[in-house]
């Protein structure tokens, strides 16, 4: 199936979830990652259990604090 990553095409199995992407694509620090799924935000906690579709668009997202 085809998923866009990060804007990207990319070709994946049938039976890709959210975690085989991140590890396909050795995303730093899964465990601090939001994933988006066309425009839909994923707990961490689901990703293991998302089953993607040909034509999704995945985008990964780090939320950083700063300040004094």
């Amino acid at each position: 199936m085809n998923l866009i990553i990060q804007g990207q095409a990319k070709e994946y199995d049938d039976a890709a979830t959210i975690n085989t992407v991140l590890e396909t694509e050795k995303v730093e620090t899964p465990e601090y990652v939001t994933v988006s799924v066309n425009d839909e935000l994923y707990d961490v906690r689901e990703f293991d259990k998302i089953k993607l579709k040909d034509g999704d668009s995945i985008e990964f997202l780090y939320f950083m604090g700063g300040g004094c």
